[in-house]
């Protein structure tokens, strides 16, 4: 498709309104959005925020423009409380615990995302830069925030003066947050008497001896604040300003207002023109937290291997349950709704053999209404993406022209040759190119049963010669490509759980 431009609009964080989007460049969009710390195992929320934007992604280059996406890797500088800037490194801390590299642990995490990312068809982006890569951008925009007077330097630390600056600009646009409250809401920590407001936040903080990842700076040896990465990255790849940053609702404050804050600190400039958030996942109504025993990572969603699950959940079912809503809108995880999305999903996907199976007979009469009405289901697909990417409202477009599909099926009437050609590609466009959602595909090689015997047969020697991790890891991995492994005391069976 060459280059037109439907109208888009989106809900811009920054003003709290739909705003038509108007490119920079015409032709071409700059997109940032806040990628994973690489110190845990992926997990749903990880999976919102990157099919939220991957639908943007998608999209924008389905109608024509020149999209470069950049999404970045976070390897250092994020504190366990990030808010008051104290606690451990997170990966630091990974890695002490396991006795590894702190690089071994960003790399294998690294590696972990990006393969559960590809399993939910997320597209890799553009760009994905890491924060220890880019340490020289840092320092450089860290040195100019200083020299312009909103940051100071104490016993090798460098510190953003936050009163200092709202002075000069406004701060707490994009949270709503009012400095004067979050003044009289700070509490003194610990650790904190090197800054001249508890508000204020780490730019380049000191390593202490035995700290691990650390680089010579003007300030001394240390490692960058969080907040510092993603500007110096987005700015070195978009430019300033650049168009769309993306990333949950949950790093609005302070991570994304800290973000505005150093840009206008450096260079005098507000950094992004459409600021966008995705919202949040929830289990069952509860937020998913280590403590509570409901947090499921996604290797875990994939496998069933959660007592909170029923069965494993294929990837494409995942994704379903994230696109039946808008990004902007909570979403529930529940064995009832994943199982839902299952059967919604493989509707769609059978649907789309359906509808590229239609033929027109030219010898039948033209049922001219429901041409009429196809061609404005198709329209509708476009108007509802193009309102804020609602995928909801485009999902049950998608339904709608698989029920009128059927109708030409039972119908004497016919439909025009080019309403069918419109039909087709709107279908297939939306449901594959846009929304993602992998086609179903056929299994006919006869061989398949034999391979399912043998694997049996192992897993059998496996459990007799006590070997259960053996026969655990066989059906886990079995379990991560969509068949799931239902033992009893005389036999095992194979679900495809994929289909």
């Amino acid at each position: 498709m060459g280059f037109s431009s439907p109208d888009i609009y989106l809900k811009n964080s920054l003003s709290g309104q739909k705003e038509l989007f108007v490119p920079l460049v015409e032709g071409k969009v700059g997109m940032y959005v806040c990628g994973p710390t690489v110190y845990g195992e992926p997990h749903l929320g990880h999976a919102r925020s990157a099919i939220s934007f991957d639908i943007l992604y998608r999209y924008f280059r389905f109608l024509g423009y020149q999209v470069r996406y950049v999404r970045n890797i976070t390897d250092v500088g994020h504190l366990e409380d990030e808010l008051n800037g104290q606690g451990e490194d997170k990966i630091a801390k990974k890695a002490r615990l396991e006795q590894l590299e702190p690089m071994e642990v960003a790399q294998h995490y690294t590696n972990l995302y990006r393969s559960m990312m590809a399993k939910l068809n997320v597209l890799p982006p553009s760009i994905e830069p890491t924060a220890s890569g880019h340490i020289v951008e840092q320092i450089e925009m860290i040195g100019q925030i200083l020299a312009n007077g909103f940051a100071y330097e104490t016993d090798g630390s460098v510190y953003f003066d936050v009163p200092g600056y709202a002075t000069t600009y406004p701060y707490g646009q994009l949270s709503g947050r009012v400095l004067d409250d979050l003044l009289a809401g700070s509490r003194e920590l610990d650790g904190q008497e090197q800054k001249k407001h508890p508000a204020d936040f780490a730019l380049w903080k000191k390593a202490e001896a035995g700290h691990i990842m650390k680089w010579r700076s003007p300030w001394g040896t240390g490692f960058p604040g969080w907040h510092i990465e993603c500007s110096a990255m987005s700015i070195k790849y978009l430019g300033l300003p650049f168009d769309i940053h993306g990333g949950g609702m949950d790093l609005k404050f302070p991570h994304h207002e800290a973000e505005i804050a150093q840009c206008h600190a450096a260079f005098g400039r507000a950094p992004v023109r459409y600021w966008m958030h995705n919202n949040m996942v929830t289990l069952d109504g509860q937020k998913m937290a280590k403590s509570k025993g409901n947090f499921i990572s996604l290797g875990q969603m994939f496998s069933g291997d959660h007592p909170l699950l029923e069965k494993a959940y294929n990837p494409m079912t995942v994704r379903f349950v994230m696109l039946q809503a808008h990004y902007g809108s909570t979403i529930d995880f529940s064995n009832q709704a994943l199982k839902a999305a299952e059967v919604a999903c493989g509707r769609l996907q059978k649907g789309l053999k359906l509808i590229e199976g239609l033929q027109i007979d030219e010898s039948t009469v033209i049922d001219t209404e429901l041409s009429a009405q196809l061609l404005r289901a198709c329209e509708r697909c476009y108007q509802t993406m193009g309102d804020d990417f609602n995928t909801a409202e485009t999902i049950a477009g998608l339904f709608d022209l698989l029920r009128l599909a059927h109708q030409l099926t039972q119908r004497q009437g016919g439909i025009y040759q080019q309403t069918l050609n419109t039909l087709q590609t709107t279908y297939r466009v939306f449901l594959i190119d846009v929304l993602g959602i992998s086609p179903e595909t056929d299994s006919e090689d006869t061989r398949l049963p034999d391979v399912l015997a043998i694997l049996t047969n192992l897993r059998q020697q496996a459990r007799t010669q006590k070997n259960f991790a053996l026969s655990d890891q066989i059906r886990e991995q079995l379990a991560s490509i969509g068949i799931q492994v239902n033992d009893d005391k005389t036999s095992t069976a194979y679900e495809f759980v994929a289909k």
